[in-house]
């Protein structure tokens, strides 16, 4: 990476003051991109979704990987639960998608509450041998009693398709049908998937982040307190493939301390570490074992510290300066908050992270671990809140006292409660991926670049002032 017409900024700088700059190039198709990380984690793409509890739990873990990200489940989940939602992604199929299965006894209600945690909107309802009988959507639900059984409300005789086609075959069925959505079944009939349009298309253009097995690549994120080797060796051994080592200040003693010992105990997985903001943070975690290092104090959307305590650094010279340090060391390092367009992972990455951490702007998708609400105009949204607000603090802390708890909440640095609104014309993660993957495959070609390794060689980078940046947003908002 390079500043157009070798400018040198004597301030730090985040996304919104810079731009890239095209540059000749002769890749002829954005398809041609390969966006492959060089941390050698697993994935596909450069998209990790942070542990934010609000954010990230199994929908959201299964759907990302299958796309070729990675979602890491945050800390303060108790380990049954942990254990509950790594099972079920290894267990969850590479192309089809996961279906909301109900029986035909189940009411009205218990399929409404279901049925806007997954994009396809609609449950598939099964008799005994988990056969498909019926499709049920909300149109279904209009002017019926919501204690009322779907089999009686439900479309009948549903048409399924074969779980032998491929996904231009299962596109090309669904096509022929006119159908948007449809149950997959195996040879005996019984359920196995749920395939859209979309889904199919996704699938014949992403690969999948897959593990040694072949199953469905999660992360899970741990503290800097307690026995940090026990809860590490406990996270293997329930088949995380990722070990996320976090903490908002990353450069300080405990976390030195503790990534050494948890080095220790697990030496046969990646550890990510963080967070911080300086060259020195950076080499001090990967002198202490870490393999990837996570940049960001600060710029997250539910996060108040910098306006709590003046502390942090603008982001995209955060990332600059740490990505350096570690590319000098042959590791890198992921890019942690401030993300809120797809042009944002482009000047990462361009700044030298081998990967974007989405927290907030992933939380109102139907994927988000929260549960979907309506206001009072019906639109669907989401809560969601900091990791290191108060809500936080009693999740984390709920063993403590009373005392111990409301003492540690006297302290925080985070929202408590925000409502995320699902964007009509792109309401699953998937769409924000779509979204995603499209622009940094242009900035790529933009920029004459192959690969995301090329693509920060060959990134020129230039300042803009406010007005500047004002001028590059649409009148109508897409992303």
């Amino acid at each position: 990476m390079r500043f157009h017409n070798d400018l040198q900024p004597t301030t730090d700088l985040t996304y919104a003051d810079v731009f890239l700059v095209p540059s000749l190039g002769a890749v002829e198709s954005r398809m041609d991109v390969d966006l492959t990380p060089a941390d050698g984690i697993g994935t596909t793409i450069p998209v990790v979704v942070a542990n934010m509890t609000a954010v990230s739990g199994r929908r959201m873990a299964e759907t990302v990987a299958r796309r070729g990200g990675l979602a890491v489940l945050p800390q303060d989940i108790p380990a049954a639960a942990v254990a509950d939602m790594v099972s079920a992604v290894k267990r969850a199929d590479l192309t089809l998608d996961t279906p909301i299965a109900l029986g035909p006894t189940d009411t009205v209600t218990a399929a409404l509450d279901l049925i806007n945690k997954r994009a396809h909107g609609a449950v598939v309802v099964i008799d005994d041998d988990r056969r498909p009988i019926g499709i049920f959507t909300e149109a279904d639900a209009t002017g019926v009693d919501r204690f009322s059984p779907l089999e009686s409300v439900m479309s009948t005789d549903p048409i399924t398709l074969p779980d032998t086609l491929d996904p231009q075959g299962l596109f090309e069925a669904l096509t022929i049908r006119r159908l948007h959505f449809a149950p997959v079944v195996d040879d005996r009939g019984r359920l196995r998937g749920a395939i859209t349009e979309r889904t199919a298309l996704r699938s014949a253009l992403y690969k999948p982040a897959l593990d040694a097995n072949g199953t469905l690549l999660v992360a899970a994120a741990l503290g800097v307190n307690g026995d940090v080797a026990a809860r590490a060796r406990e996270l293997r051994d329930l088949g995380v493939d990722v070990l996320v080592l976090d903490t908002a200040h990353g450069h300080q003693e405990k976390m030195l301390e503790s990534l050494s010992v948890v080095r220790k105990a697990v030496q046969d997985l990646p550890i990510v570490a963080g967070n911080v903001v300086t060259a020195a943070g950076t080499f001090d975690l990967l002198d202490r074992g870490a393999d990837v290092v996570k940049v960001g104090v600060g710029p997250g959307a539910m996060c108040t510290t910098r306006m709590m305590t003046g502390v942090g650094r603008p982001q995209f010279s955060a990332v600059a300066d740490c990505a350096m340090a570690a590319r000098s060391r042959g590791r890198h390092v992921w890019a942690d908050g401030g993300v809120k367009h797809p042009r944002d992972v482009a000047l990462a990455l361009a700044a030298g992270a081998s990967t974007v951490m989405i927290g907030s702007w992933f939380a109102g998708t139907y994927e988000s671990a929260a549960d979907a609400a309506r206001d009072a105009d019906g639109r669907l949204y989401k809560e969601n809140y900091g990791m290191a607000s108060a809500r936080a603090v009693t999740n984390r802390s709920r063993n403590e006292t009373a005392f111990e708890r409301a003492r540690k909440e006297m302290f925080e640095e985070g929202i408590s409660s925000s409502r995320m609104y699902l964007d009509p014309t792109a309401p699953s993660v998937e769409d924000k991926i779509d979204r995603i993957a499209a622009g940094l495959r242009s900035a790529c070609t933009y920029a004459g670049a192959i690969d995301l390794e090329q693509f920060h060689l060959r990134a020129v980078i230039g300042l803009q002032s406010a007005a500047g940046y004002a001028e590059g947003l649409p009148q109508a908002r897409s992303w």
